[in-house]
Formats: C-alpha cells, structure tokens, sequence
C-alpha cells in the first residue's frame, strides 16, 4: 500500500490531503489548527484520516509533505530566538538605517519596526573586502573571537554574519563560522554568503538576521514533529514547502527557514496551476481566501509567476518566491466602524479562537458571520456535520453593527461582503494591472475555505467572465504538496556588460551556478531521470537602479537574451532603448527533481454517501431583491457534464460556492466546477 499525504495548516484549520496510488483515491479532510502547537493538529487529524478511511497506518505512507506558517507567524509577532549580529566595521546600524525611506511617505509619525537584533549585540569586525572581490583589510581573529565570546556570555541564541562583499568573497565569513563553533559550540549561525549571495547590503543583512532569527523556533517544531512522525511509525524523509513552491527536506528547512516565509500559500498556487492547465486554462488568477488573509497570483502559460523577495512587516526579505500579494481579508476577519463611522472589514481577525461568532465563542461579527445570516453559508452546520453553526449568535453580532449603522442586519451583512470584496479587488490589481496584465484575459481559480463563496462577485468586480473550481477547493494547499516537485534555488551577483561576444563570461558564471545544483540533486538522493532545471538572470540598462528576471535561453544566445529583455522592459515600464547598453547583474538557477506517483488529472474524490436531489435553502441575493429560494446541490453528486444555472448554491465537506444570478456552473471531464458569468461563452 502506498499512501502519499500533504498537509497545509492554516490560521482557522488544517487541511490534509490523502491519496492511495493503488485505488487513485484522493482523502480530504480538516480539523481545526490548533496554533499554540501546530504540530498537535497535524498529528491528530492524519491519525483520524487514517482511520475513519481504512486507509492504513503511518507506517504504510511513502510519502509526507506539510506547508507551514511557524517561520511567518514568529516574524510577525516577533517571538523568534535572541540573535546577535557580527557585521563589517562601521555597519551595525545598517539594520535600523535600512533604505532611508519612511514606511509611510506621508505619515510623520510612522515608526519603523524593531529591529530583530539589538544595538548592543550588533557587534562590528575589522576587516574589509573590496566590491571586486579582493582583500583591502584582513580579518583580525582576535578580535572576532573576542565578539563571539561577548555574544555567547550575552545568551544569544543565534548567530547572523553578514560582512561587506561577501557574495564577491565568502572566505572571511566561513572563517567567522568555524570561530563561533569553536567559542560558541550550539549557537545556531546564519552566514550571508549561503542564505543570500547577492549584492544590496541591506537586503542581504535584513535577510540574514531573519534567517538566524527563525532558525531555533523553525528547527524545533521541525524536529519535534519528524520525532513525533517517526514515533508513530513514518518511516520515510518528511518535506516541508518553501516560498518557490517546491518542498524540500526538514533537515534543508532548518537551515534557511526564511525561504519557508510563503510556504504555506504557494502550493496552492502550483496546485491551482496543475489542475487548471489540464482543463485547458494556462492563464489564470488564483485566489486563495482563507479564515485569516487572502493570497492572490497570476499564472501565465501554466507557469506562476515569481519574485525575488517582499517586506514582511516592514522588514525586507530576498528569497526565491513566487508573486502572491496577501491582504488581511478572510472569513474570520471582524467587521467594524472606523472613528469616521464608516465600515471596515480586517485585517484583524477572529482566527481559529474565538473565531466567528456562529462558532459559539465570539461575539465580534465576521465576513463567516455575515454569510451565514444571508444563509449563503449553511446555517446549521459546516463541514458535512462535524462543526454545529449557531446563526443567532451571528444575526446577534452582526445586529449590534447594523444598530450602530442603522441599517437591517441583512443590508449590514450584505455591506459586509461588498467591503471586503472591494479589499480582495484591490489586492488582484496589484499582482494584474500594476505589473502590465489584464485580468479580464485570464480565468479566476477561487480555493480556501472562502474563495469559491466570494469568487463570482469578485470576478464581476474584476469584470473576469470565468471562474474555474476545482474539486476540493478547501483543502488546494494541502492537495498541491502531492502536485508539486523537490526544489530548490541559487544564484550569485556578478555585474558584468551583456552583449554579443560575452558568451564566455556568462557561462562560467551558470557554470558555477550548475555545480553547486549537482551537489544539491546527489544531496537529495534525487535521480537522473527526475532532475531539470531552468536559467534566469537579472538584467537592467547601464544607469539603471532596478533590474528585470528574463529567462535564459536555452541555446544560450545573447541577442535572444537582450530582445527578450527589451519586451520585458517594454511590457513592465511602456518603453525600451534598445541602443542602450545592457548590464547583467544576478544570475540564477532553479533545480528541482520531479515527484513520482503524483495524484492523476481526475482522482476519485472519496465521502460519505448523498443524496442525489437537491435541496433548497432561502438565500439573500441583492440581485434579486431579497431572500430568494435556491437549490442547494451536493457536490459531490454532480458529474461531468451537468449544468447549474444560477442562482445556486453547490455544498462540499470543504467549501460552499455561490453561483449568482445570470451566471452558469457546468461540471467538466475533470469534475472541476466552470462558471461563466453572464451567458456562457
């Protein structure tokens, strides 16, 4: 029997995906996150899965993957380890001094964040290494040693060592490294050289305090829940997912946790990718509404879209991602006044506890809230029984706002849903018409517990005419951790004139770039067969201070290179120069080693047994008017080739999607749910 299992824990639950290679099976399955100790629900959920499926035991799965927001969550409430900082003489205060810039142009009273290590145990070297690489100071031993020892008697937990130029020259740090195990024997260290050897030395300092910041919290969850996987009987390597949307090892995670930053939202977008290239959709927009935030990405020709780092909480951070934009709007986000009296919608959040207050613990009224008093949602039960929803205590919580508003509670509701629809359009522009993209030109891939609810007013908003749904949308996460490959990413600043003739230049570069994936696919036992990778390089006109990812062609042409860049360049800013010379800046390979036995384009969705009519619910639909009686289907029991006209509600174990007025759901051949708005195309 072999078993193969992805789980994405999330602010409000759990989702787990179990699918039997054998029977082509696919198991979904959630359980509500418990986030003092995440790894409990992770535990407890697949032990049930495992046994309310018949499915096996721990011992009989081939094959574990798990997304994870523990990097995330502890830079955001600043919980990380007690970290100090070893950096080039006359840069302590870089941290703080960061890029100069006030976090809010406007705002005179805006304060930045803290920094994550203290002026105290930000210790300066002497030493000095040019920006070609050569030595004008030498490192003073003595004196490191020195700040290690004061470090060490400080009680830091972590160690980040980032010195000028390193990228150019890593000798000096590695030397620093071998001092601290030597004086500091335990200190988890962090060398700027390996996490991120790029030019910009802000961004690679910010980068590298986070990464030791993360590494003691991030490598003891990891190792406590390999030790309680293998205690049950796991018996083979666990992955865990990055912000490229590839999984790596734990034992790779514990040593860049900051690469882990998006790990939970980015295989859902690799999974949306999949599902909806097989149906015949290359180009889409995924939108991933969960109980906390929303997390948006374009995809084109199959492929997401990536970036080489975001600000988190004011702190920048450079990593291999992909480009989701997040916003603080999700089912459990509380609706309230603002002091001007007008309606807002998150980002502050219910979370999994108290949560909303149809859960029967809270009070402050949700988006969740607001759809269960339009009875979008089912006001009885979510989950196909498991969790009892208590709509009073929703109409109660969402009347004390309409009070305030003098508004019924149904229009108040109702506003509720228009706001924070208005906040996920915001944040589809930002990743669409900001960078030069169309939304109307691609299909919308609503999943999360809350996407397909919201997705078909959001579309309109977005004047989008398609949606695709795919089979479990609550669980795309999880179900993308079975979908996506082991991977991992390097690259190197190197700034250098590209132009024709400069073939050897660059190759020797990607050449070194090439060894050190090759070390990277025998380190992780990945075979031949399975191994690919993909070139890109960072290139800009001379003068410029920004640069612009362009593929690598794979003949290794420069004019192919230096046109591609030009229609980059074009489509990013309205022009190009193509006269004007062109500087090569960071170069960067992608190397993965592809998963076998993925789950098939259309796997048996297993649940409890239904009933084929369906049932009807009186639904409130500002289209129509008022509460307006709709058929409420089960998912489950659509085929392909069945047609819905709306208005209609379609129910599943792990979703509710809404199918408006005038629009029209079909079930295609890989039981995805495609709605077009308006009349079918």
């Amino acid at each position: 029997m072999a078993l193969r299992i992805g789980v994405d824990t999330g602010g409000t639950f759990t989702d787990i995906c179990l699918y039997d290679t054998a029977r082509n099976e696919l198991r979904v399955f959630k359980v509500s996150s418990t986030p003092k100790d995440p790894g409990k629900a992770i535990i407890e959920g697949v032990a049930e899965l495992l046994r309310t499926s018949d499915s096996g035991e721990f011992s009989d799965v081939s094959y574990f993957a798990h997304g994870t927001t523990v990097g995330t969550n502890a830079l955001l409430t600043e919980t990380g380890a007690r970290t100090g900082l070893l950096t080039t003489r006359g840069f302590r205060d870089l941290l703080e001094l960061a890029r100069g810039r006030r976090p809010r142009l406007y705002d005179l009273q805006a304060d930045k964040p803290a920094p994550l290590v203290p002026r105290d145990l930000r210790l300066e070297v002497t030493e000095r290494v040019r920006h070609d690489g050569t030595v004008w100071t030498p490192l003073d031993e003595d004196e490191v040693r020195r700040a290690i020892r004061r470090l060490r008697d400080e009680g830091v937990e972590a160690v980040a060592v980032c010195l000028l130029y390193s990228y150019a020259f890593p000798d000096h740090e590695r030397r620093v490294a071998r001092w601290i195990e030597e004086e500091f024997p335990g200190a988890y260290v962090s060398l700027s050289s390996e996490v991120l050897p790029e030019f910009r030395e802000y961004e690679r300092l910010s980068t590298v305090v986070g990464n030791a910041y993360l590494g003691p919290k991030v490598s003891g969850y990891l190792a406590r829940l390999r030790a309680e996987l293998a205690g049950r009987g796991l018996a083979v390597r666990p992955y865990v997912t990055q912000s490229n949307g590839g999984v790596v090892s734990f034992a790779e995670a514990e040593k860049y946790p900051i690469r882990m930053v998006l790990s939970g939202p980015s295989t859902g977008v690799v999974g949306a990718a999949r599902i909806a290239a097989g149906a015949g959709h290359p180009d889409i927009i995924t939108f991933d509404m969960g109980g906390t935030s929303t997390d948006v990405s374009l995809v084109q020709n199959g492929e997401p879209k990536t970036g080489s780092g975001l600000e988190l909480d004011g702190r920048a951070i450079r990593a291999a991602m992909l480009d989701i934009h997040t916003v603080g709007a999700g089912g459990g986000s509380v609706a309230r006044l603002d002091s001007g009296g007008l309606l807002k919608v998150g980002p502050e959040s219910a979370g999994a506890f108290p949560g909303p207050a149809c859960y029967g613990n809270g009070e402050l009224p949700t988006v969740t809230d607001a759809n269960v008093v339009l009875q979008v949602l089912n006001p009885e039960y979510f989950l196909g029984g498991r969790l009892k929803i208590d709509q009073e205590a929703s109409r109660r919580a969402v009347g004390a706002l309409a009070d305030k508003l003098g508004m019924s509670v149904e229009d108040t509701a109702q506003g509720i849903i228009r706001v924070v629809t208005a906040n996920m359009a915001r944040a589809i522009r930002v990743i669409s018409v900001q960078r030069g993209y169309d939304p109307r030109d691609y299909v919308m891939v609503p999943f999360g517990g809350a996407g397909p609810l919201h997705a078909s007013r959001l579309a309109a908003e977005l004047g989008m005419k398609t949606i695709l749904v795919p089979e479990s949308p609550g669980a795309l996460s999880a179900l993308g951790l079975l979908l996506t490959d082991v991977k991992s990413d390097f690259s190197r600043t190197s700034v250098m004139t590209v132009a024709p003739g400069a073939e050897d230049d660059v190759g020797a570069v990607f050449a070194d770039l090439d060894a050190q994936a090759e070390q990277w696919f025998e380190a992780s036992g990945i075979e031949e067969r399975a191994r690919g990778r993909r070139r890109q390089v960072d290139l800009r006109y001379a003068g410029q201070n920004h640069e612009l990812t362009v593929e690598f062609p794979a003949g290794g042409d420069i004019a192919t290179l230096l046109a591609d860049f030009a229609a980059a360049h074009e489509r990013a800013y309205g022009y190009a120069n193509p006269g004007n010379p062109v500087q090569a800046v960071t170069f960067r390979v992608r190397a993965w080693g592809e998963i076998d036995a993925r789950p098939a384009s259309s796997p048996v969705v297993t649940g409890a047994p239904h009933d084929e009519q369906p049932g009807k619910r009186a639904v409130y639909l500002p289209e129509l008017g008022g509460f307006h009686e709709c058929p409420v289907h089960d998912r489950a029991a659509l085929t392909p080739g069945t047609v819905i006209e709306g208005p209609a509600i379609i129910e599943q174990m792990d979703t509710t999607t809404l199918v408006v007025p005038g629009s029209t759901a079909t079930v295609d051949a890989h039981r995805n749910l495609v709605i077009h708005l308006g009349e079918p195309e």
